[in-house]
């Protein structure tokens, strides 16, 4: 259970909501969770329904995952790079999402050293150099401290993915700075190891983050909402706290951000965090099965020493009330929302949205389940088996329903 600070008055979740340049007809996101459901890192037929069928089922924006601002910036070797070449199929995703009476956004990122299956021609980017532990399974060992040049032409890439993204009809752009990713390898302490002006203070590490969006801002802000994901902590000894998350939200604030959504975690160090559950190793196992040997064995590996975490709604609750006390940019709030009761709980303590992934690959006409009050409560297990299959043909989806139609179609979303 969780309590309600005292607040005033809180919003209808059901109501309009002015997102930046934009209007939402509810105050429901769909959190940009990676799908999978590509083909020749582009959007398919599937992923077009997989987000239809969010909009069609009342979710006031759908957050695609993750498009990588540039080849190299992938994490999986058939992940979606957002180039001129898939415009069609970029247009074709945001047409059917409109066509259901909802908003569209694209998660945009770069994997810096975290690319877990590609093979990237030299070390991989990031804040500091060292072993790359993300990137040992195919040959990544290295990644190299980026420098001004780098900064340069990443921090350009963001913006000509959010120019492409505009021009494909989205409606907003979710810049990733969270989970282990390479803006979030400047935030974190456990990554940025820098003794210049682009590490040592928390100020300083969110110096490259913050400036990344104040440029993809000036470039398409009239137009889009531009947003941000941010961890509230990184959730282990040596990592970023929730301080340090209060510097980055309000150096996103000055650089001006639309949102925050407010997510934890790190992929490697930390994903039970991330999830408040602990992973699905069994059905991880289903999916790499027939992988070889060396793959399962280092996920297992991975999972050592991590704790044993029983789920609880609201999760990231008391770190996100901490932020929402430092700054006035306007928050999402994300981490176990399931019913109605954790809706209210977080507009009344001031969150401006709720942001949802599981409960909406378990049901996707969850927002309108719950407007009509027919449901009061999602049926999802928070068993995270639906996120072992980002690795699956197939893409992600929940293993208690039955899969999208669509999910073995390898045709591309505008073929």
């Amino acid at each position: 259970m969780t309590t309600t600070l005292p607040a005033t008055p809180a919003c209808d979740p059901f109501a309009p909501f002015q997102l930046g340049p934009i209007t939402l007809r509810n105050r429901f996101i769909r959190a940009g969770a990676n799908e999978g459901m590509c083909v020749d890192g582009a959007p398919s037929k599937a992923l077009v329904k997989h987000h239809r069928d969010l909009a069609a089922g009342g979710v006031g924006l759908t957050t695609v995952a993750y498009g990588a601002v540039s080849k190299v910036g992938r994490t999986l070797e058939n992940q979606i790079w957002l180039r001129p070449s898939i415009l069609p199929d970029l247009k074709a995703l945001a047409q059917a999402v409109h066509d259901a009476g909802g908003r569209i956004s694209f998660q945009i990122t770069h994997g810096g050293s975290f690319v877990t299956s590609c093979k990237v021609q030299g070390a991989t980017l990031s804040a500091s150099s060292g072993l790359n532990k993300a990137g040992l399974l195919r040959g990544n060992y290295w990644h190299r401290a980026m420098n001004e040049s780098d900064m340069e032409r990443v921090a350009s890439e963001f913006v000509t993915a959010a120019q492409l993204c505009r021009e494909a009809g989205f409606d907003a752009v979710e810049i990733h700075m969270g989970h282990g990713y390479l803006l979030n390898q400047f935030i974190s302490p456990l990554s940025n190891k820098r003794q210049d002006a682009w590490g040592g203070s928390a100020e300083n590490r969110a110096r490259f983050p913050a400036e990344v969006l104040r440029r993809v801002k000036q470039a398409v802000g009239h137009d889009m909402a531009v947003l941000a994901k941010i961890n509230v902590a990184d959730g282990v000894p040596g990592g970023a706290t929730v301080q340090d998350a209060i510097v980055t939200a309000r150096a996103l604030q000055a650089a001006g951000a639309d949102m925050l959504v407010l997510s934890g975690g790190r992929n490697i160090e930390s994903g039970w965090f991330m999830f408040g559950s602990n992973f699905n190793m069994e059905e991880m196992a289903k999916v790499l099965k027939g992988s070889g040997w060396l793959t399962p064995l280092m996920l297992k590996l991975s999972q050592m020493g991590a704790p044993k975490v029983a789920f609880k709604e609201m999760y990231f609750l008391e770190y996100s009330r901490q932020i929402r006390a430092a700054v006035e940019v306007p928050l999402g709030y994300l981490g176990g929302v399931k019913s109605m009761d954790n809706v209210r709980t977080a507009l009344a303590d001031g969150f401006e949205a709720v942001v949802l992934a599981r409960a909406l690959i378990h049901e996707p006409a969850l927002v309108h389940r719950f407007q009509s009050g027919e449901l009061s409560q999602s049926g999802c297990s928070n068993c995270n088996g639906c996120v072992p299959y980002i690795y699956h043909p197939a893409g992600t989806w929940c293993i208690e329903r039955p899969a999208n139609s669509l999910t073995l179609n390898q045709t591309r979303a505008a073929g």
